[in-house]
């Protein structure tokens, strides 16, 4: 009763468009499901990998949206990562993850690790954005999720209106590895909200390549157009 009070007075809204949901929807409205840009499967190219990645190899490349400014996926992230909006995580690596089971793309992975954010972000915003995501995604393909073996030490600012230069020297030297054993000889999926330029993944990978895992693939809700390239 007392949800359907709350419901009538505050009724529940798409992330996207901010219409109000009917019924059967969740988090994200009919209409705007067909909008979005989808972008899985997304494979990056191997050939271009190491030149892309400065040296940094990947065993796959996972994204389910395609990002455009001031489209309905820029609107789902701010939500996500300033709104708490944290069922929208939740949603969409139900989403990611059930595409990769179906099409058998989580056979090569053994476990799901989502990239860190600084302990002051972690405080000031009260959660890890990619956190919930990660973890649905690690469900949905039947592997384990496991936190904490990445840390950020670098408390960088915003990327948004930073060059690609600015952003790849903000985070060179910013992560650490501080549970190697846990990743030796596995397959590791390392798992972001957007890939814009490459530099978080770059410098995740690098530092997660000390533990000496056997393979590391990417995922993510978003990758920016023209993102790896």
């Amino acid at each position: 009763m007392f949800k359907l009070i709350l419901d009538l007075c505050f009724p529940p809204l798409c992330q996207a468009c901010n219409t109000v949901l009917s019924d059967n929807e969740l988090v994200i409205c009919t209409a705007c499901r067909h909008h979005l840009p989808l972008a899985f499967p997304f494979g990056l190219d191997r050939e271009l990998q190491p030149k892309v990645l400065q040296g940094i190899e990947l065993q796959d490349v996972y994204s389910l949206f395609f990002f455009q400014k001031g489209g309905l996926v820029q609107q789902l992230l701010h939500h996500l990562k300033y709104k708490n909006q944290q069922k929208i995580g939740i949603v969409l690596g139900q989403w990611l993850g059930s595409e990769m089971a179906t099409l058998n793309h989580a056979v090569g992975i053994d476990l799901v690790t989502p990239v860190p954010i600084h302990p002051k972000r972690l405080k000031q915003r009260g959660y890890n954005q990619v956190e919930k995501f990660a973890k649905e995604v690690a469900l949905q393909i039947g592997v384990k999720f496991q936190d904490g073996i990445l840390t950020k030490m670098k408390h960088t600012k915003t990327q948004v209106f930073q060059s690609k230069l600015q952003r790849w020297k903000s985070v060179q030297h910013s992560f650490a590895l501080v549970n190697s054993e846990a990743i030796r000889g596995k397959r590791v999926l390392l798992v972001d909200d957007i890939i814009t330029t490459g530099a978080t993944i770059n410098a995740c990978v690098g530092t997660l390549q000390k533990g000496q895992p056997k393979s590391i693939a990417v995922a993510s809700i978003a990758i920016a157009a023209g993102g790896f390239r």
